[in-house]
């Protein structure tokens, strides 16, 4: 009976019988034993959701942490760019009120040494007419002339040796020249490579040193014009800012350009550096000090003695000689300030001050090049002994016969007679 059951359905589904109104009758016959018999699991929403955690998640979390990872960069990176372009216009901005100021106190030189020679030359006319024997109205009234105009050349002649107008007016180009180094080196930078947080804070050390060294201020503030110590001038951080990332190159290979020779080579240049030459500038810096401080006693000296002479022009008893202390105290105050402001002493005391302060930089950076045992982390050797011999004014070969020269026998036999620097 199964068997027959099983061979009709085989004829009824394998056969097609005829067309009913356009449907085939088997189809409405055909078993439906998929619908009860077959079906698929369903998974649970619970487990979906753990698949995509395990699956998808980490590399998404990699892809988002890459992603906040160069955003901060750039963030930092857009940072330090922004804050270097912000201290470059504060640079330029600080060289264009040195030189302005600057231009300033170099008129103020001129026309106080012009005006102090014109009050001091008249006062000592006046005292000159003042013994002619004439009515004794003209007389005390060129006594009472000579003797204020004396008086105040003797003001005047403190206050300029106070300020000392021709240092402090060398004071603001060194530092106009400093600060435009300083505003290049950051442009430098700027087009090289990516600025780091070192770079900012470096820059910043050495602004806010520039500023110390050479203040604008006049009183008070500005910079002691008769000190007790001689020192070269120092306007950089006391880190020594050559030393810094900023100034150093990547290095090509394990030594860097550095070797035992060139090691060798920069200790007998900061040699050559530490005795002769900054210790000469030095020394010549006390020197016009010397005679700068001489000089400033002398003119207001010379100024006071002819207005106390003028004063006693006409007494029976030291009418000549009041006559002879008021015209030539007169004249000699006329030259001493003409040799002080006129000559610009106080000037070439800061010139001098300041090229010990340029060989002293110049030492702290060899040494400190030195001192690094890690040659990756010095500054490029090569580089590095271009930019010496650059700074001394020498050639490479002249550089290194220069270190050839201060062997220690030569030190210590005193045969080193020649200067490491040949600019100035």
């Amino acid at each position: 009976m199964a068997a027959l059951q099983a061979s009709g359905l085989l004829s009824s589904s394998s056969i097609p019988s005829a067309p009913c109104h356009g449907r085939f009758v088997a189809v409405l016959h055909a078993p439906k034993l998929w619908k009860n018999h077959l079906s698929f699991p369903k998974l649970p929403i619970g487990n979906v959701e753990e698949f995509n955690t395990h699956i998808r998640n980490p590399l998404q979390i990699k892809i988002e942490t890459q992603r906040t990872a160069i955003e901060r960069s750039d963030g930092d990176m857009i940072a330090n760019v922004t804050k270097l372009y912000a201290i470059a216009e504060a640079v330029a901005d600080r060289v264009e009120m040195h030189m302005n100021i600057g231009e300033q106190r170099n008129n103020w030189n001129n026309l106080l040494v012009n005006s102090i020679n014109g009050i001091t030359l008249t006062a000592a006319t006046m005292a000159g007419l003042s013994a002619i024997p004439t009515g004794t109205t003209s007389l005390l009234a060129l006594k009472i002339s000579s003797a204020l105009l004396n008086s105040a050349a003797t003001g005047l002649l403190l206050l300029v040796n106070k300020i000392q107008p021709s240092q402090l007016a060398e004071e603001q180009r060194n530092a106009a020249r400093l600060f435009r180094q300083l505003h290049t080196e950051i442009q430098t930078t700027l087009a090289l490579r990516t600025p780091t947080p070192m770079d900012v804070k470096d820059v910043m050390e050495r602004v806010l040193a520039l500023d110390k060294a050479y203040p604008l201020p006049l009183l008070p503030g500005m910079l002691e014009k008769f000190p007790a110590t001689v020192e070269p001038a120092r306007w950089w951080p006391s880190n020594n800012s050559e030393s810094s990332e900023s100034q150093k190159v990547p290095a090509q290979n394990n030594t860097n350009g550095w070797s035992g020779k060139l090691e060798d080579e920069m200790r007998g240049v900061l040699e050559v550096l530490r005795r002769k030459d900054t210790a000469e500038y030095v020394r010549l810096s006390k020197f016009v000090l010397k005679v700068n401080r001489i000089l400033a006693v002398s003119g207001p000296l010379l100024t006071g003695l002819a207005a106390l002479g003028t004063s006693f022009v006409g007494s029976p008893s030291h009418g000549s000689w009041a006559v002879l202390v008021g015209v030539a105290g007169g004249g000699l105050a006329s030259i001493v300030n003409t040799l002080e402001h006129g000559g610009q002493v106080g000037m070439v005391f800061e010139m001098y001050r300041n090229c010990a302060g340029f060989y002293r930089l110049l030492e702290e950076s060899i040494e400190s090049n030195l001192k690094e045992r890690e040659t990756h982390k010095r500054e490029n050797g090569e580089l590095f002994e271009m930019k010496v011999a650059l700074q001394l004014g020498r050639s490479l070969s002249e550089l290194r016969n220069l270190a050839a020269s201060s062997s220690s026998k030569n030190i210590v036999e005193g045969g080193m007679a020649e200067f490491a620097g040949k600019l100035f």
